[in-house]
């Protein structure tokens, strides 16, 4: 049966690379499911990727040209590479991506096999290291990022447009570090983070909206709305540091 918050395009894009995979592959494979943004109603059919995580019983090279080959036809469909592991994988993998497994955990819907995610215990000591990491590590990428581009405007925006997506698994993060319940749609991510770190988070709803349009800033505009991008990931950089003191 299918999951009622998994969208039906998602679901029929993704249904014949399954099956394709599973024609072939049936033996290897331990379970397959779908992760991310086709699970909520930020999922745009036009636009979005379908992301899926494939468990393999044991590693194999000859799966992965497999999948090299299929790439070509279903990314046209919006069909990313799956995300491709092992039990082992994931019993070992816990301390250094809780936050990935942790987003996996929250947003997932088992298609074929055994369910492996949704009993992971996550540790808050590994979450939060990870989550100042992202952070500092975001920092320096916007940093260099904004030098790179030499003050061309489509570069920054694309910039914003191709980091925003992964600031949200970041956000659920710190919001579960919070001890509340992460939500799956960004609008309530980012009204729940606010709410609990009393950080502004209007810059990251300006961007995500950006997103969605065809709106052109003057340069001003955008140096204005890097300055305040910047400004809230410092903000919530010394929040999740002060956590640890």
């Amino acid at each position: 049966m299918l999951n009622p918050n998994l969208n039906a395009a998602a679901a029929e894009k993704f249904q014949p690379f399954m099956e394709k995979i599973l024609g072939g592959y049936q033996d290897n494979i331990h379970s397959i499911a779908i992760t991310g943004s086709a699970l909520t109603t930020d999922f745009d059919p036009e636009k979005s990727d379908v992301n899926s995580i494939f468990v393999l019983h044991k590693m194999d090279l000859k799966f992965l040209e497999t999948l090299a080959h299929l790439g070509k036809k279903f990314r046209k469909k919006n069909v990313a590479a799956p995300l491709i592991m092992t039990p082992a994988y994931i019993n070992n993998s816990l301390d250094v991506f809780p936050l990935e497994f942790l987003n996996i955990k929250l947003l997932h819907h088992m298609l074929y096999g055994e369910n492996l995610f949704m009993g992971l215990e996550i540790k808050l000591s590994d979450l939060r290291l990870q989550c100042e990491r992202e952070l500092k590590v975001r920092l320096i990428g916007l940093r260099q990022g904004y030098i790179a581009t030499l003050g061309d405007r489509k570069t920054l925006m694309e910039m914003f447009f191709s980091s925003i997506s992964g600031y949200m698994p970041l956000f659920k993060a710190v919001i579960f570090l919070l001890g509340q319940k992460p939500p799956p749609e960004n609008e309530t991510i980012l009204a729940i983070l606010e709410e609990a770190s009393g950080i502004d988070t209007t810059v990251f709803r300006n961007v995500l909206k950006l997103k969605k349009q065809t709106q052109t800033l003057s340069i001003e505009q955008i140096n204005t709305l890097f300055a305040g991008y910047y400004g809230a990931t410092e903000k919530l950089g010394d929040f999740i540091d002060a956590i640890g003191d």
